[in-house]
């Protein structure tokens, strides 16, 4: 997400109200435990579910925009972590049909945005299952105590989803915790005239009575918050960047700043290494007014007022760091903020002459930068503060001030490649940098990360 974007209070989200539907569940002998409803999560306790590790979403759906109506199937492939009588998932506000698990149906119980699941006979551990829920209804937005919005966002002629921290829920079940990365296939059907556009790359596109299918595929891990559907009357264009990379993008009215895309993310592979994805793009919606862009996987978000250069430097930054490289936990933001801030830094000094030291002098003067240290937000309403971001920047700054230009631009480079695909917390970053680096950097650690005031800076 942008540096601009607000505080976003959204826990209130999870104790949204649910139902409780019923079908045929069995019986027989149990050795097996319920798996947690939740991870713990520092900032959303209740966020995601233990037991089981998700492998793949193929979620099929159908949404007509005039009656607001979303039917959906998601078919979830998930390998038990231990043995399961039971296992919770995360769904927002929709109702749910029914669900099997293996084929035979399974007992569902409602209780908020928990959904639980229990198969007739338990789930072994190591074994791998398909769980597969029907449910439909009008998917929402979420509004958090600053009044910035997530989740399923209505346009005019459609709507566009998105997820961050916790919005995800609102159009699918799954496990929406970002520890757990999965492949995805995502089927929409849509009314013809209107475009549906997801992450990855679209495999297939046909029409029948008058309705458009389309199919997309993301073979790379994603985290649940990631994943994107944009519905409604959108150009669409294809290409690829010079080195042969799929470019697809989707936008309302004129955008000549995405010809830039390509440009743009061959200079940020000079600096963070190889892209990690298999096509990049973007979307491009002025009419969502959420105040902000997202990183949303290969395809980023770009709502009113947010398509400049810096958002699109920030949002690419965020496919290296924060989408390949996926938060442990939420208290680990600020390695994804920090990056992309700091790539917008390298920006300002390539190609409008403004030196990182200039940068980073501009954010040590701003005082919403010091409300508190970088990796230590006080409650979930300020994961994206201002700290997270320019406090988030100004460390990789004092890292890089500390161990010399040629070893931070390796550090930053090899942190992308070891965590590709992958997962990483604070304590890992800063094990590697002082690995690699061979440095004992406590005092930056101390001083800038964690530290509760504003140090003297010459």
């Amino acid at each position: 997400m942008d540096q601009r974007t607000p505080a976003r209070a959204l826990a209130a989200l999870l104790l949204a109200t649910g139902l409780t539907t019923g079908c045929a569940g069995g019986g027989g002998g149990v050795h097996g435990e319920p798996g947690a409803a939740g991870l713990r999560d520092p900032y959303f306790p209740r966020l995601g579910n233990g037991g089981y590790d998700v492998r793949h979403y193929a979620l099929t759906l159908g949404y007509d925009p005039a009656a607001d109506r979303l039917d959906g199937t998601a078919e979830i492939t998930a390998r038990a972590t231990r043995t399961l009588s039971a296992f919770n998932l995360d769904l927002a506000g929709l109702t749910v049909t029914g669900a099997t698990v293996d084929g035979t149906p399974a007992a569902v119980h409602r209780a908020g945005n928990e959904l639980t699941l229990r198969p007739d006979g338990d789930l072994e551990q190591g074994a791998t299952f398909r769980a597969v829920i029907r449910y439909s209804g009008t998917p929402r937005a979420v509004t958090g105590s600053d009044g910035t919005r997530e989740g399923w966002i209505r346009t005019r002629d459609g709507a566009v989803a998105l997820g961050q921290p916790t919005g995800s829920m609102t159009w699918f079940p799954g496990n929406h915790h970002p520890s757990d990365k999965a492949t995805y296939a995502v089927t929409v059907t849509v009314p013809d005239g209107v475009e549906a556009v997801s992450n990855g790359e679209l495999r297939q596109r046909r029409s029948a009575n008058g309705r458009t299918t389309f199919v997309w595929r993301s073979t790379e891990p994603m985290a649940s918050y990631l994943a994107t559907l944009a519905v409604g009357r959108y150009a669409v264009t294809s290409s690829r960047t010079p080195s042969g990379l799929p470019v697809y993008s989707a936008a309302r009215g004129a955008t000549p700043l995405l010809a830039r895309v390509a440009e743009l993310l061959e200079w940020e592979e000079e600096y963070f290494g190889p892209y990690p994805f298999s096509s990049t793009g973007a979307i491009v919606d002025p009419t969502v007014q959420v105040g902000y862009a997202l990183e949303t996987q290969n395809r980023p978000v770009y709502t009113n007022g947010t398509l400049t250069p810096e958002f699109v430097v920030h949002e690419l930054a965020h496919q290296w760091y924060g989408n390949s490289v996926s938060p442990r936990s939420w208290r680990d933001m600020w390695l994804n903020e920090g990056f992309a801030t700091y790539a917008e830094w390298l920006y300002a000094e390539d190609y409008q002459d403004v030196p990182v030291r200039r940068s980073f002098e501009r954010a040590y003067a701003r005082d919403d930068n010091w409300a508190f240290p970088p990796a230590l937000p006080p409650t979930a309403d300020h994961i994206s503060d201002d700290p997270v971001y320019g406090g988030g920047a100004m460390v990789l700054h004092k890292v890089r001030q500390a161990v010399g230009d040629d070893t931070f631009f390796g550090v930053v480079r090899g942190w992308a490649a070891r965590h590709r695909h992958g997962n990483a917390s604070t304590d890992d970053f800063t094990r590697y940098v002082e690995e690699e680096s061979g440095r004992d950097l406590t005092e930056v650690w101390d001083t800038w990360l964690y530290g509760g005031e504003r140090p003297p800076e010459p």
